[in-house]
Order: C-alpha cells, then structure tokens, then sequence
C-alpha cells in the first residue's frame, strides 16, 4: 500500500473505487488486506475492495463467524469480480496499475505526507538530500489495523532474532495491539514476552493513543527535531506542532528492525548489526502466522450484549458528573434555516477528516470555560 500512495499520492484515488485482484492480491492474508482497504483513505479512494476468497473464508471461521462464510459462499460468485473482467482489466478500468509483490521491497512512507514513498535501499541518500534526521527515539507497532495477529507474529520474530545474536536494541519500542482478542491471543502465544525482551519495550492498551498523537511520549519536552517512526499514517500530523517532528510509515517488520538498528536508513536486507561481542551479525527474515494455530481467544472482549427487551433498563448518570452525562432530546426544528453562523474552520490541503474532527475538538475546548 505504500508503494500504491507514492504513484497514486493523495489525490490519485480521489472519487474512485479501488479494486484489488490478481494471484497476488490472492497470496495475501484477511487481515493484511484489511490494512490496505483502510489505508485507501490515505490516497482519496472512496472505497477500496479485495475478492472474497479463500483468506477470508479462513479468516471468518477462525474468528467464529462460519455462519457469514456459510452465507457468503452461497453467493460468492457475486462478491468478487467477472473472470472477464480481470482477463482483460485495461477494457473495463479507468486505470491499471500492476505490482510485482516478488521484486516489491519495504518501503518508507513520509515525512508529513504518505504519499512520500522511498524504497529502505534508497532512503540514506535521498534523506540526506533533503536534511531529514536518521537517528530514532521512538518505534510504534500498531493501530487499528496495523496490529493484527500476523503483524505480531512476524515483528516478534525479528525481535527474537536480535535478542538471540546479542544484538541490544537503540530504540524505544511501542506495542499497541489492535484488540483485546488479538492481545490476549498474543500474549497467550508469547509474542509480548518476545517485545519484553526488547530492553526498551512498551506494551500499550489496545485503544486510541500514541498512533494519533495522543501520547505522553518521553523526550517530548525537548526542543529539538525528534524523529518518530510509526505504523499508523494519522500520526503524521498530529503531534504537537510546536516541535518539528518527522513521522515514517513502514511495515511492522520494517518498524521492529529500525527500532533494533535506531536509524532510519539501516536497510535489513543488505546492511549488518554490530551485536554486544562487537560482531557484524544479519537480521533473519520476519516468520509469521497468518491465524493462531491454537486458535483466537479471549476473557473479556468487552462486549456487553444488550438486552432483548430495554424498556425496563435504566441507565444511571450522576448529574454531577465531570465525565459523563445522558443526551437530551434537541429542541425540534423551528422550520427556518440557519443564518448568521459562524465558520469554525477551512480545511485544505492533505487534511483528512480526522484533522477536521481534531481541530473540531480542539475549538470546542478552547471555547469551554
């Protein structure tokens, strides 16, 4: 996906629907084609969408949804594209763009932008082209979708094999898993004893927090360039802007190896580590699960079914309560259209509706007694 941002930028999928297919988009677990699909915000898509295939199948059953693969088996025909359809795609798409997944290497996505897109092997040159710190304080894996068992699995074991070859790691690291099921399943599997093993580790709570800047991030105070190199694209603006701060996206496995290395522009295929014997060691390549052989598991997901008949429920707010409080019913519409209204704010530019939402936030408070 962070190649498809660099050709297509921000703009390219702009009123577009995306579509996904090939032996390629085949090879690629549910769950890795949820990161893509959500990343299509990234470039403007109204919507990106992969074939249902076999991943999904695979992955429905294994987290207790065989009924929704019973029901769309029955009309899977309908939920992938036309076999013509793929046979002759320049006949049918406004355009085609086609990438090798064998000859794709990791990439880096930013400064400010994830359209910035720079192959690792070509990163050190054209960072110190353009005067962008290498040196990193802080590692995130995870978000929303960046944090799936797979991705887990795969930057644990590059984490594995750095702590096995002597290799002390430069960087802080984050985790942030993606839901209570998929960190209990982890935990449960080892995969956070393995980032415990990272000297400089920390766990997160699997919610909201460091991938959209809301953090309270050691170093942070300092007034000097800090470079922060994370998973989830939001970040790239959200920091505090009164600190320059230079935010990449990359791969998981990509983010454990920088944070081992602390440079942005150690390139894990090619470059060495220099482990505490004062030896020149290589990072293995990232093995992982695509599905819990053990299967997903859980205490508490969090979820409270509600009752089949509320009516008799009664939910109970302290009306002196700081936090919390119950919605009254807005007065019904006097059938005039506003007028007069003020406009908060002008959002242009490489501006999701996060930063919109954000901005909105931050007005409100401002305007809060």
């Amino acid at each position: 996906m962070l190649k498809v941002a660099g050709i297509l930028t921000v703009k390219g999928g702009t009123g577009c629907i995306v579509e996904y297919f090939g032996e390629g988009a085949e090879s690629l677990s549910a769950t890795g084609k949820g990161t893509i699909c959500n990343m299509g915000a990234e470039i403007g898509a109204t919507t990106s969408t992969f074939g249902y295939d076999d991943s999904m199948r695979r992955y429905l059953a294994a987290t207790g949804r065989q009924d929704v693969v019973d029901a769309a088996d029955k009309i899977a025909e309908h939920l992938t594209g036309d076999a013509e359809v793929y046979a002759n795609p320049e006949q049918y798409f406004d355009q085609l763009i086609e990438i090798n997944l064998s000859e794709l290497t990791p990439h880096l996505n930013g400064p400010f932008t994830p359209d910035l897109a720079t192959p690792v092997s070509e990163f050190r040159a054209k960072a110190e082209a353009n005067g962008w710190p290498l040196e990193v304080e802080w590692a995130l894996i995870g978000s929303c979708t960046n944090s799936s068992y797979e991705d887990l699995s795969r930057a644990a074991s590059i984490v594995e094999d750095a702590v096995a070859k002597g290799v002390k790691p430069k960087a802080i690291l984050g985790i942030n898993p993606g839901s209570e099921q998929v960190k209990f399943t982890a935990e449960r599997d080892g995969f956070l004893d393995s980032f415990r093993k990272f000297e400089n580790a920390r766990i997160f709570t699997n919610a909201c927090g460091p991938c959209i800047g809301q953090w309270d991030r050691e170093g942070a105070e300092k007034e000097r360039k800090i470079q922060l190199f994370t998973l989830s694209t939001e970040t790239l603006q959200k920091e505090p802007m009164e600190i320059q701060y230079y935010a990449f996206v990359a791969s998981p496995e990509m983010v454990a190896a920088v944070a081992i290395s602390g440079r942005l522009d150690f390139n894990p295929i090619t470059d060495t580590l220099t482990n505490e014997a004062g030896e020149q060691i290589k990072l293995d390549e990232p093995k992982g699960y695509e599905l819990p052989s053990k299967g997903f598991a859980v205490d508490d997901n969090g979820y409270q079914a509600p009752s089949e008949d509320g009516s008799s429920v009664v939910v109970n707010v302290s009306p002196t309560s700081d936090r919390l409080q119950l919605l009254e019913e807005f007065p019904a519409w006097d059938g005039k259209n506003i007028t007069g209204a003020k406009v908060l704010i002008k959002a242009f530019g490489k501006c999701t509706t996060d930063h919109i939402s954000m901005a909105g936030a931050m007005v409100e408070i401002q305007r809060s007694p």
